[in-house]
């Protein structure tokens, strides 16, 4: 299979200028020269998209996104580097881009549609089709700079699918306008995929690259950090971000040791006992510091190598510890938590039987997960050993740690739920079953 779009080392140079030196006096006095710093939106940037794909671009606000899509698609130039095309590209990069505001919507349809090369009569035949998309046709005639910002979308994405191309490029778009419109994109997209077009979308939804791409690249100020499939490319853009300690910023994940009136330690409820959230719920007791956590390592089963859970495979987490002496009441636990610090699930030895003491010296206690429940993310984890009734605190490692999970699947939301799909269309014949979730 052939490539639509080759990216070869492309870097992007703007300037920026500091001062703007507006009368004449200042130009002479200065010979000319207006002093700026440079900025490199694109850093030696590389990679190939197969006709017929779709391509995704993550990567947090100003990483280079936006300009790499305009490099493909024509509007601006590389500083060095080149990028290939092949076939007709239509690109719909912001909002209202390419309309003529005292035109109407049926001028700016037309005129849109010159600018790529399409013939009067190509337009005459879709017209009806593009309005219909867009769902405005009591406003065609109406001139566009009246139009709400919901209205230029539908106009703005209507067009861009109806201009025949073999390159679709859409900048955040999908993201943009209700749910409704938001379906429609998605399921024309998903058409276009059926006919074998190539599409590069720039979105921040990571479940909309997991739903409608193939392959995806990350962007992190300018260089390219991580490219492959989609929950591949999706975990290594959220390992950026806590690199940068955006995600922790962004979700405020609460990592705190509470004092009580007495100066004891007060952490949250004890992990695995699903009781609420542990920013608003909080256990007094005293503390004892003769048990604690020395390690918590994840792993998976079948590789003891990979730290990184796959969705629907078993995983073990394991937590090593350090016993000054014997302690004969000890309830180890550990809670995940979602991206906004709710509690999802969690296990302690209170709620099967099991052995219930350690001797001095070093050990750990094993978390087997059967299957793992979640989608793609990074979910965080509490640790805690603390005694059976909940009255003494061993150790507490309030969401200090990430488990990372991949999922193999397009599957969206938050977690795996397997199921099973009959099909019967008469009582004589067979039940036809389809399987998700395996």
């Amino acid at each position: 299979m052939s490539n639509a779009i080759e990216v070869r080392s492309v870097s992007k140079r703007f300037r920026l200028y500091q001062d703007q030196y507006s009368s004449l006096k200042e130009r002479i006095l200065h010979g000319g020269k207006v002093p700026f710093d440079e900025f490199w939106a694109l850093k030696d940037v590389s990679f190939e998209v197969e006709e017929g794909t779709t391509f995704g671009l993550l990567g947090h606000n100003g990483s280079g996104k936006s300009t790499l899509l305009k490099a493909i698609a024509g509007i601006i130039h590389p500083t060095s580097g080149e990028i290939v095309t092949r076939g007709r590209v239509t690109a719909l990069l912001e909002l209202g881009a390419g309309f003529q505001p005292d035109l109407s919507g049926r001028d700016n349809i037309y005129l849109n549609a010159s600018l790529v090369g399409l013939s009067k009569s190509y337009v005459d035949r879709c017209f009806d089709d593009i309005v219909d998309f867009a769902e405005l046709a009591p406003f065609i005639d109406n001139q566009v700079k009246y139009y709400s910002s919901g209205m230029y979308v539908r106009l703005g994405f209507a067009v861009a699918v109806y201009m025949d191309p073999d390159i679709l490029i859409v900048d955040e778009v999908l993201a943009v306008g209700d749910e409704l419109f938001q379906r429609k994109c998605i399921e024309r997209v998903k058409q276009f995929q059926a006919e074998g077009r190539t599409i590069v979308v720039v979105t921040h939804a990571a479940d909309q690259v997991r739903q409608i791409c193939s392959q995806a690249a990350v962007l992190d100020h300018g260089n390219l950090v991580g490219l492959g499939s989609p929950s591949e490319a999706i975990r290594s853009f959220r390992e950026h971000l806590l690199a940068r300690k955006a995600f922790v910023d962004a979700q405020q994940l609460d990592q705190f040791v509470a004092l009580d009136d007495d100066g004891l330690d007060s952490p949250g409820p004890a992990p695995g006992s699903g009781d609420g959230n542990s920013s608003d719920v909080k256990l007094h007791g005293r503390r004892d510091q003769g048990l604690t956590i020395t390690s918590v390592r994840f792993e998976s089963p079948e590789d003891p190598e990979r730290t990184t859970a796959m969705t629907g495979q078993p995983f073990t987490i394991r937590v090593g510890y350090h016993a000054e002496r014997r302690f004969d009441d000890v309830l180890p636990g550990y809670t995940v938590y979602d991206h906004e610090g709710r509690f999802l699930f969690g296990a302690n030895t209170k709620l099967f039987p099991a052995p219930s003491s350690v001797g001095p010296g070093d050990g750990e206690f094993v978390f087997e997960l059967e299957s793992v429940p979640l989608l793609d993310g990074d979910y965080p984890v509490t640790i805690g050993l603390l005694t059976q009734d909940e009255g003494t605190v061993y150790d507490w490692r309030e969401q200090e740690y990430l488990l990372s999970v991949m999922s193999p699947g397009q599957y969206t939301g938050l977690l795996l739920v397997p199921t099973k799909i009959g099909i019967r269309q008469s009582s004589d014949d067979p039940l036809l079953i389809a399987r998700t979730g395996t």
